[in-house]
C-alpha cells in the first residue's frame, strides 16, 4: 500500500512537518502489511511557506531586522532558493498576527512596512525573483506600509505622509511613485495567496479577517471604507483595478498593494508549492490514498487553502482523500463535493482549546492509526483501499 501524506500546519501547535510525521506514525501503527508513506508537507502562502520551499528546493536563510506590525523592530528571515536567484518571504515574519499579543492587536494602526523592508533586503541581495507569502497578517493597510518602505509616497490633503495603519488610508489624497525602488521593474514578484478574497465588501479583507485581528464591527466598517477610498486612488494612479483582483484581500489587502506597487502576479500558494516539489502528480498517480489536514476546517478551506489543493489532486486522479481537522466548523458537504472522501476531527472528547493544542500530536497520530486499521481491513477484504 502506498499513501501520500500532504498536510498543512495546525496553527499554534504543529508545523506541516510535524503534522506529516504524526499522520505517518499513526498510519504505520495501524497498517501492518507492506506500506510506503510519502510525506509532502505543504503550505498555502501563510506561515511555513518559506520552510516548505526550502525543503522542496534547497537553499539557505538570510536574517534582517525590520519594522514589526506595531512599529517595534523584529527579526525576520527570508529564504534564498535557486542558488540565490529567488527569495521566499513570508509576510507573517514581518507583520504576522503571532507577533502581537492578543490584547494589543489593532488593525487600525498595524503596518506592513517590514514586508517592504524584507523585499528591499532581497533586492539588495541581487535576486531575480521574489515570492511573498500572503497569510497570517496582523495588518489591514492594503500594503501601504510596504509601498512606503519601497519608496512610494502616500500623502494626505495637507501634503503630510500617511502614518501607519489601515485607518489612515481614509485620508489619502495623492500617491507619488517617482521614488519607488527602480529595481522592482527588473525582478519578478509573485504573491502566494492562501485566499481568493477581494479587497473590499462582504468578502473583503476587513469584513472577513478584520475581527480576528482585533477589529470591532465599527472598526470593520471604518477599515473597509478606508480600503475602498485607498483602492480607488491607487487604481487611478496605477491603472490596475484593485477591486476585482482575486486575492487582493489577502493579508489585509497586501495582495492588492503588492500587485499595484510592485507589479506582482498573484497565484495560489499551494499550487506554487506543488510546482516546487515537482513530483506531486506522479506521487498522486501512484498512491492508493491521500491524507491531508489543517488546524481548522471551515468555510474558508476551499478558498485557496492546502486541503482544497490536495482535494483537486485527489479528484483528478480518482483517489480517496482523508482529512484530519483540529477543529471542524459546519457541515463538510462542500468538501465532499470538492474531492474529500471523509473528514475526521482529531479530538477524542470535548476539551479546552489549551488541552487540544497541547496534545494535538498524540490525537492526530491516534486518529491516523484508527483510519489505517480501517484501510488495512478493507484491503484484506476487498483487495483495494
Amino acid at each position: 500500500m502506498k499513501l501520500l501524506v500532504a498536510p498543512d500546519s495546525f496553527k499554534e501547535c504543529m508545523d506541516a512537518f510535524s503534522v506529516a510525521d504524526a499522520i505517518a506514525r499513526g498510519l504505520r501503527l495501524g497498517i501492518h502489511g507492506p506500506l510506503e508513506v510519502i510525506c509532502r508537507p505543504l503550505a498555502d502562502g501563510g506561515e511555513g511557506l518559506m520552510r516548505v520551499l526550502l525543503h522542496a528546493l534547497g537553499g539557505e536563510t538570510s536574517a534582517q531586522t525590520v519594522t514589526g506590525p506595531m512599529g517595534i523592530s523584529v527579526e525576520a528571515s527570508l529564504g534564498l532558493l535557486d542558488n540565490g536567484r529567488t527569495a521566499a518571504i513570508e509576510m507573517a515574519a514581518a507583520a504576522g498576527l503571532h507577533l502581537v499579543p492578543a490584547a494589543e492587536r489593532d488593525p487600525l494602526t498595524a503596518t506592513t512596512r517590514g514586508v517592504g523592508e524584507l523585499i528591499r533586503h532581497a533586492l539588495d541581495l541581487g535576486v531575480q525573483r521574489v515570492i511573498v507569502g500572503l497569510g497570517g497578517s496582523a495588518t489591514n493597510d492594503g500594503g501601504a506600509g510596504m509601498a512606503q518602505a519601497l519608496g512610494a509616497s502616500l500623502r494626505d490633503a495637507a501634503g503630510n505622509e500617511l502614518p501607519p495603519g489601515g485607518a489612515a488610508l481614509a485620508r489619502l489624497k495623492t500617491v507619488d511613485l517617482s521614488h519607488l525602488d527602480k529595481r522592482l521593474a527588473a525582478v519578478e514578484i509573485i504573491g502566494a495567496c492562501d485566499v481568493e478574497n477581494t479587497l473590499c465588501g462582504a468578502c473583503g479583507a476587513s469584513a472577513v479577517y478584520g475581527p480576528q485581528k482585533g477589529a470591532t464591527p465599527e472598526n470593520v466598517a471604518l477599515l473597509d471604507s478606508a480600503l475602498r477610498h485607498y483602492g480607488g486612488i491607487v487604481t487611478k494612479e496605477t491603472g490596475l483595478d484593485l477591486f476585482s483582483l482575486l486575492g487582493g484581500g489577502a493579508a489585509g489587502g497586501l495582495g492588492a498593494g503588492l500587485a499595484a506597487f510592485t507589479g506582482a502576479r498573484l497565484r495560489s500558494g499551494v499550487s506554487l508549492v506543488f510546482d516546487a516539489y515537482g513530483d506531486m502528480d506522479r506521487q498522486a498517480q501512484d498512491a492508493d490514498a491521500f491524507f491531508s489536514g489543517e488546524g481548522s476546517v471551515d468555510g474558508q478551506t476551499l478558498h485557496g487553502k492546502v486541503v482544497a489543493g490536495v482535494a483537486g489532486l485527489a479528484r483528478k486522479h480518482h483517489k480517496p482523500l482523508i482529512v484530519f481537522a483540529g477543529r471542524l466548523r459546519g457541515h463538510p458537504e462542500s468538501l465532499y463535493q470538492a474531492g474529500v472522501t471523509a473528514v475526521f476531527p482529531i479530538a477524542p472528547e470535548p476539551m479546552s482549546t489549551a488541552d487540544a493544542l497541547a496534545n494535538a500530536d498524540t490525537y492526530l497520530a491516534q486518529s491516523a492509526e484508527n483510519v489505517g486499521r480501517l484501510l488495512e481491513q478493507r484491503l484484506e477484504t476487498t483487495g483495494h483501499v
